[in-house]
This record gives C-alpha cells, structure tokens and sequence, in this order.
C-alpha cells in the first residue's frame, strides 16, 4: 500500500493532466463519428430513403429482443405522411400484424432522419435482407428491402 501512495504521490500531476486530457479526447471522438457507408437509396412511390447502418458489429439484445441499429434518411417524401413504419432483417418481410405487437422496429425521430432498432436474428445469413414496412393514413402499405451488406453477415461454420 506504501507504494501505491509513492507512486501516487510522485505522478500526480501526470494522472490530473490524463484526467483533464481524456474529456476533451471523448469530445472530438463524439464530434467525429465514423459510421459504415450507407445502403443503396432506393424509390418507391413519393418516398426515397437511404439506411445507414449506425455500426459495423451484429446484432444486440434490447428488451430481450436482437436488434440493430440503423438511420433512415428520407430524400423524397413527406414522414408526415406515414401513419407509422417498422424496420426488420430477415428473409422476409414480417407481416404489419406481427410488427405492431413489439416496441422495437418502429421509426421515430424527425424529418431529417428517422432512428429505429430494426428487429433482428441472433445471426444475419445471407439470405437476411433490411426490410422496411410504411403505412401511409391513407392505409397504403410500401414495402421496401435492401440487400444485407457484407459486413453485417456472419455465416456459421
């Protein structure tokens, strides 16, 4: 314990300055993100909309569910317009029904970008595609799917 307190003593300007120094170094890392490269715009009806996946890693488990984190950008059409909008990964589109009974996989946010936990498996194959279901008030359903990127899968061996 007597060498701890000697280390602490000699060095204690170091560790003030490390304390004063690392705020400042989680700042320009917050104030530079570095995100993967967005998925592929698509068109489909008034609205055009480009997924950015917010990170390069799988799937993780929010209220016992998998799900990934993405940023929808919409360059053409209203959000105002949609009644609601779910985003999934799988082989298939899940059905309105079935993704009106979770929380998750809903959009929100504003119209410069809509956030949502996309639903998800443990692991993405390649067969997953990211499916995004709309619903205008009208009760016009839009559904839209994009390729999974290369990075997102993990084949099991």
């Amino acid at each position: 314990m007597n060498a701890v307190k000697r280390f602490i003593q000699h060095n204690k300007y170091w560790l003030n300055a490390l304390l004063l120094v690392l705020p400042a170094w989680f700042y320009y890392q917050s104030l530079h993100p570095e995100f993967p490269a967005p998925l592929a715009e698509q068109t489909l009806g008034k609205y055009s909309i480009t997924p950015m996946p917010f990170d390069d890693k799988p799937p993780y488990i929010h209220d016992n569910l998998y799900v990934k984190d993405f940023l929808l950008l919409f360059n053409k059409g209203d959000v105002d317009s949609m009644r609601q909008g779910y985003l999934n990964i799988g082989p298939n589109a899940m059905p309105l029904a079935q993704l009106v009974e979770h929380e998750l996989g809903i959009l929100h946010g504003t119209k410069h970008g809509q956030h949502v936990h996309a639903l998800a498996k443990k692991t993405l194959s390649k067969d997953d595609r990211v499916w995004l279901t709309i619903e205008t008030w009208q009760g016009e359903v839009i559904v839209m799917n994009w390729p999974l990127p290369e990075y997102l899968i993990k084949e099991s061996a």
